[in-house]
């Protein structure tokens, strides 16, 4: 297993990713502010390429590849974010992709994977193991596994989201991060005891799925079976072990979301922001919504991890 990666390393994957990843807006609601009694600033990465901040980690990674990396090609598997942004890193660098993806994921998401030139292996995610299908298929046709995030370039790529984060709206007195498998919540940890030291980091995930609540508190890697979530993106069974490691030093706090807090905070996105954000990237907003009264006069950075989510079922969900 690999080293963790440090700010070092996002620092230099930032230089990676320039002029290829946008630099994507924070956004500001006075509305909201007011509603909250908080200074809140959204790191809209809904707005990124392929929708999501998994460009970010996935042309990190792949821009490492050495020349029999690139010929042979790159594996992954995802629920749809990382599988877009793998998909589009390939393409742009030239490399093959095959991409493991639930036979429940949103179809706009495999629709985006197959545009986007990358062979798509669909699975069940409730019965089928997506890792041990991933390495089998790594060691049987020579390709390089890259997992959606226990890998050091995939976290140090998420990292720069936070980075800019900071640079863009100064130092924060906290930052909710959604949370999965823990590659974006270890990465914006690394930035924020960097750049902004006091910083509380507070990871937030499907209140079906509290593996990183448990893992925290016990110091151990908890597994869970697969959760039944609204927030797809973060349907994961257990954190990453390079991700844990930064994460119980530098994460203060982990909470949870419902699902029913996630699709008002989406309804709040739409009505007030005018903007399309998918379930699993409600999450810290929905977190900094009930956890109002306790941010009263601080400066709140929410990381808004993606807006990928099928319009009919986007539709369905803020009618309620």
């Amino acid at each position: 297993m690999p080293t963790p990666p440090t700010f070092d390393d996002v620092r230099a994957a930032a230089e990676r990713i320039r002029g290829h990843a946008h630099r994507t807006p924070v956004l500001t609601s006075r509305r909201i502010d007011a509603a909250t009694g908080a200074r809140l600033f959204f790191k809209c990465e809904n707005f990124q390429r392929m929708g999501a901040f998994k460009f970010r980690g996935a042309f990190n990674a792949l821009s490492r590849f050495d020349e029999d990396q690139r010929r042979s090609g790159v594996v992954t598997y995802s629920s749809g974010n990382h599988a877009q942004g793998i998909a589009l890193a390939a393409n742009i660098l030239g490399i093959p992709a095959t991409i493991l993806m639930p036979d429940d994921a949103p179809e706009s998401k495999v629709a985006a994977t197959l545009g986007y030139g990358a062979s798509v292996v669909r699975f069940d995610r409730y019965t089928e193991d997506r890792e041990e299908i991933g390495r089998a298929l790594a060691a049987d046709k020579g390709l390089t596994l890259v997992p959606p995030y226990d890998h050091p370039d995939i976290i140090a790529g998420q990292g720069t989201a936070t980075m800019e984060l900071l640079e863009q709206a100064g130092e924060l007195d906290v930052l909710f991060v959604c949370l999965g498998g823990g590659g974006l919540l270890s990465g914006a940890a690394l930035a924020a005891r960097a750049l902004s030291p006091s910083c509380r980091v507070v990871g937030v995930e499907p209140e079906a799925g509290d593996d990183g609540v448990r893992s925290l508190r016990t110091g151990s890697i908890v597994h869970i079976d697969t959760p039944v979530t609204i927030a797809d993106g973060a349907q994961t069974q257990h954190l990453g072990v390079l991700p844990f490691e930064i994460i119980r030093r530098d994460v203060d706090e982990i909470v949870t979301a419902s699902d029913a807090e996630l699709v008002a905070a989406m309804r709040v996105f739409a009505s007030t922001m005018k903007i399309v954000v998918e379930p699993t990237g409600c999450l810290a907003f929905a977190a900094v919504r009930r956890l109002a009264p306790e941010l009263a006069g601080q400066r709140v950075g929410v990381i808004v991890s993606g807006g990928n989510v099928d319009l009919d079922r986007f539709a369905a969900l803020v009618a309620g």
